[in-house]
């Protein structure tokens, strides 16, 4: 989309046009009008909260869609919650915007966020806008709610659980190079689904919220399957063995596997997935397909926890298989 220097609106301007509406009448958000804003949580519940930023060129491109990059920017905060088992309330944005988005983008980026807050029933309460020479960036801070002493913790897992993971891996790794025409899908429909997994991540939410008195750890899969398992390894004390024919890739990624173009070390460490992993009991295996069914979402078993320490993940027979990294890293 070309960007056109808009017609300069002051903060305040910005804020009542493009961010009050989308307020909806939360009472905790003042309509935008002070410099904070408040929640009430109901009794017996604590507050759930998480924040996470993105910025162009390193989460999402300087042509994406408007509307896709403030749907990312929720979402990312959402799948946060959604593996806390934590329902969404509300959310803050800062927001350092270059001087050259216009009016047109605006609207298209809190249309979005609309879509978003509608889907996953959160409102905005408050934030902060600043000027930027430099990339767009974006930090959301997300509140969820949880009865209290019930939120999933990454910490938990225990030696002989299950691990599960939902949905595909690896979908969003391939449609980054896909949309930047580096890597040639299949056909158009494998083309549209990987770049859109990239683009707009689908928090699971509901299956999040189904986890409480099942999941005995989770999280969200964002740096990469192996990469955030040994997180949940580490905390939790325990070893993780993942059977790689197991883990659940699309028909896309499988095309590309069996092509030669991807390796399978490469979707099992790429990020931003936005699946939920988490360890329950094998007793609960059929409580787990009930919750699949319920979500409609697939729920795939890919391995089990055990004593020691790391994430394993075995092959074609019985190999061990040596990757050169876990995931993605900032630093």
């Amino acid at each position: 989309m070309k960007r056109v220097a808009p017609k300069a609106l002051s903060e305040f301007d910005l804020i009542a046009k493009y961010f009050k509406p989308l307020t909806l009448g939360a009472p905790g958000a003042l309509a935008l009008s002070d410099d904070a804003a408040f929640i009430r949580p109901r009794a017996g519940y604590d507050l759930v909260v998480t924040v996470d930023a993105i910025v162009e060129g390193v989460h999402f491109l300087a042509d994406d869609p408007a509307c896709d990059i403030a749907q990312k920017a929720l979402r990312v905060n959402i799948s946060d919650l959604a593996a806390k088992g934590a329902q969404p309330k509300a959310y803050l944005l800062t927001a350092a915007l270059p001087r050259h988005l216009d009016g047109t983008w605006m609207s298209s980026f809190a249309q979005g966020l609309k879509r978003s807050q509608k889907r996953y029933g959160i409102d905005l309460i408050g934030g902060d806008t600043v000027a930027t020479s430099g990339p767009l960036s974006l930090s959301i801070t997300a509140i969820g709610e949880v009865k209290a002493g019930q939120m999933i913790r990454r910490a938990g897992a225990k030696i002989g659980d299950d691990v599960w993971v939902s949905g595909t891996i690896g979908d969003a790794g391939l449609g980054l190079p896909v949309a930047q025409r580096r890597l040639e899908p299949l056909n158009e429909n494998h083309a549209r689904f990987l770049v859109e997994r990239y683009r707009i991540p689908q928090p699971r939410l509901e299956v999040g919220l189904g986890l409480h008195g099942l999941a005995n750890a989770c999280l969200d899969v964002s740096d990469g399957l192996i990469a955030d398992l040994g997180h949940l390894a580490a905390v939790s004390d325990v070893a993780i063995e993942v059977i790689a024919a197991d883990v659940p890739l699309s028909s896309a990624a499988r095309h590309f596997v069996r092509a030669g173009q991807i390796s399978l070390e490469t979707l099992l460490t790429a990020g931003d997935d936005y699946e939920l992993a988490f360890a329950a009991a094998p007793s609960d295996r059929a409580r787990v397909g009930a919750l699949s069914a319920r979500c409609k979402v697939p729920l795939a078993r890919i391995g089990c926890v055990s004593k020691g320490t790391g994430v394993t993940v075995v092959g074609e027979g019985g190999k061990v298989l040596q990757f050169s990294r876990t995931g993605f890293r900032h630093f």
